[in-house]
C-alpha cells in the first residue's frame, strides 16, 4: 500500500456516501477508500461515538476511530430533521453506494425506504444496509453488539480453554467480518449493475454473519450430532495443531497431512513417532492429541523456539512464535509486506489486498468532524450563503456538538 497517491485505485469513480458509525459499516468502507472509492463520512451532530472511545487519542479522536476511518471526508449532518433529509438526497443522485447502520426502519422512518423511495428516485443506487439482526424474524429490530453476537452465534462456547468458563473473542471480528461481507456485497452488486444497470438493497447483519464464520464447528455437529466445545489453542480436527513450549519461548506448530507430519518428526528427530500407531494417521492423533502434544513438547523443550521455527519454515512446515502487539508492529515481515505505515502523524496497519497494477494508496488521513463540509457541498452545487444558512439553521455541521 502506497502513503501517497500513485494508484487511482481499482474502484476510482465510485462514490460512496458512509452514514455508518462504530466498526463494521466504517471497516468496510475504509476497504473501498483504499481501493479508490471516494467516501463521504456523514456523521451526526455529536459525531461518529467512537471519537470518544479513547484512550489512547490522537488529539480529540480515539485511535479506535482513527483506525477505521482513513480515505473518507467527512461532513456533519443532522438527518433527524427533513432539511438534513433534504441535503442528503441532493447527494445521491451522484452516489453509487449508500452505507448505513441505524436500527432497522429508521430510514423508512424518515422517508427514506429503499423499497418505497430510493430505488424509484435512484435506481442505480446500491443500498447496503448493516444490522444486527435484520428487520425480520423473532430478533429482527434488536439492538446488537459484537459481543452479544458472539455468544448467540456460539462462539463463546468454543471459545478458550477446555472447561473454561465461556469467552468471548479478543477481537471485534462480528464487527470486523460484517464489514469484510458487506464490502464483498457491494463489489457483487457494482459488478451486477454492470450488466443490468440497476442496484439493489443489500441486508447485511451481524448474525448471520456470525453464523456463517462458524466453521468448522456448526458442520462438525451437523455431521456428528456433538455439541462443539472449547478446546483452547488445538484444533478440533487436526493434530498436532497447537501452541507447544519450548527451551525459549512458546511457539504454534500446524500440521495438516501425513507428510508434514513425518517432516515434523524427522526435523525433531523423532522419527519413531512415524509408525507409533497410536499417532499413524490424522484420527489416530486427533484422537491421542494429549499424548502426541506431550511427545512433541519432550523434544522442543531442548530447543530454541526461534530456531526450531527458522527451520521448520524453510522445510516447508507452519510453525512460528506467538507474539504480542509490539513484536507484530516491529516484526520485519510486517514492514516487508506494507502492513505497517506511517505518514505524517499517522500510524496504522495496510491493508492486506494486494493489487499489481492498482494497489491501495492513503489519499486521505482519517478527518476531523466535519471538516469537509464546506468543501464537499460546494461540489455538490451548494453555494457559500446556502451552506452558512444550513450551519446557522443547525442542519448541517462543521464542528462537532456536545
Amino acid at each position: 500500500m502506497k502513503t501517497e497517491t500513485k494508484s487511482s485505485g481499482a474502484l476510482a469513480g465510485k462514490l460512496v456516501i458512509d452514514l455508518s458509525r462504530v466498526l463494521g459499516g466504517p471497516y468496510c468502507t475504509q476497504i473501498l477508500g483504499d481501493h479508490g472509492a471516494e467516501i463521504i463520512k456523514i456523521e451526526p451532530p455529536r459525531g461518529d461515538e467512537t471519537r470518544d472511545w479513547g484512550p489512547p487519542n490522537y488529539g480529540d479522536d480515539s485511535a479506535y476511530f482513527i483506525g477505521v476511518n482513513r480515505n473518507k471526508r467527512s461532513v456533519g449532518l443532522d438527518l433527524s430533521v427533513p432539511a438534513g433529509r433534504d441535503v442528503l438526497l441532493q447527494l445521491l443522485p451522484k452516489a453509487d453506494v449508500l452505507i448505513e447502520n441505524y436500527k432497522p426502519g429508521t430510514m423508512e422512518k424518515w422517508g427514506l425506504g429503499y423499497e418505497e423511495v430510493l430505488k424509484h428516485k435512484f435506481p442505480g443506487l446500491i443500498h447496503c444496509r448493516v444490522s444486527g439482526f435484520g428487520s425480520g424474524g423473532p430478533w429482527g429490530g434488536y439492538p446488537g453488539y459484537d459481543a452479544i453476537i458472539q455468544a448467540m452465534a456460539g462462539w463463546f462456547s468454543i471459545n478458550g480453554e477446555a472447561n473454561s468458563n465461556p469467552t468471548r473473542l479478543g477481537l471485534a471480528m462480528v464487527d470486523m467480518g460484517t464489514g469484510l461481507y458487506s464490502a464483498i456485497a457491494i463489489l457483487l452488486a457494482l459488478t451486477e449493475r454492470a450488466r443490468s444497470g440497476q442496484g439493489q438493497y443489500l441486508d447485511m447483519t451481524l448474525y448471520d454473519c456470525a453464523v456463517s464464520l462458524m466453521h468448522p464447528h456448526i458442520v462438525n455437529y451437523n455431521y456428528s450430532g456433538k455439541v462443539p466445545v472449547a478446546t483452547g489453542n488445538a484444533h478440533p480436527n487436526i493434530s498436532p495443531y497447537d501452541t507447544f513450549r519450548t527451551k525459549t519461548v512458546d511457539i504454534f506448530i500446524g500440521v495438516g497431512n501425513n507428510r508434514a507430519f513425518a517432516k515434523l518428526c524427522n526435523e525433531l528427530q523423532r522419527p519413531e513417532l512415524i509408525t507409533d500407531p497410536r499417532f499413524l494417521k490424522n484420527i489416530d492423533r486427533v484422537t491421542n492429541r494429549v499424548a502426541l502434544k506431550a511427545e512433541i513438547e519432550s523434544s522442543l523443550m531442548k530447543i530454541d523456539g526461534v530456531e526450531i521455527c527458522d527451520r521448520l519454515g524453510p522445510a516447508g512446515l507452519a510453525a512460528g512464535p506467538i507474539y504480542n502487539t509490539a513484536q507484530v508492529v516491529s516484526n520485519e515481515h510486517t514492514r516487508h509486506r506494507d502492513m505497517y505505515l506511517e505518514q505524517d502523524w499517522y500510524k496504522m496497519t495496510g491493508t492486506p489486498i494486494k493489487l499489481s497494477r492498482t494497489p491501495g494508496s492513503i489519499r486521505h488521513l482519517p478527518p476531523k468532524f466535519g471538516e469537509n463540509t464546506f468543501a464537499i457541498l460546494r461540489e455538490f452545487g451548494f453555494k457559500d450563503d446556502a451552506i452558512n444558512s444550513l450551519i446557522a439553521d443547525k442542519v448541517v455541521y462543521n464542528k462537532r456538538q456536545q
